[in-house]
């Protein structure tokens, strides 16, 4: 039920709509009978995580400056203004160090 004030959503309350935000208050017309149900305590679901390190990003050679590692994941971000070239981000795939590439 919709609040007949302010069109919010109007809660039932000891035989009376209730509106959440202003506060209005009407009583129920004989016949409707509303009730209030509250969830409480959900279920928690388990996920269990095959693999921790998932790379979702581009894979290109690189080299690491850390590691000496030949394979790093990429991608492009606007950093400086937008009449200025993307900066290019890399990680490595075996320590996870990243550093910066500019144009």
């Amino acid at each position: 039920m919709f609040c007949k004030k302010c069109g919010s959503l109007a809660l039932p309350k000891n035989g009376k709509l209730i509106c959440r935000k202003c506060g209005y208050e009407e009583e129920l017309s004989e016949g409707i009978n509303l009730k209030r149900v509250e969830k409480s305590g959900e279920k928690k679901k388990e996920v269990t995580v095959i693999e921790d390190k998932v790379i979702t990003k581009p894979v290109t050679r690189a080299e690491c400056g850390k590691c000496g590692n030949s394979e790093a994941e990429w991608w492009l971000l606007q950093t400086r203004r937008a009449d200025e070239p993307e900066t290019r981000f890399f990680r490595c795939t075996k320590c996870g160090y990243t550093w910066r590439e500019y144009a």
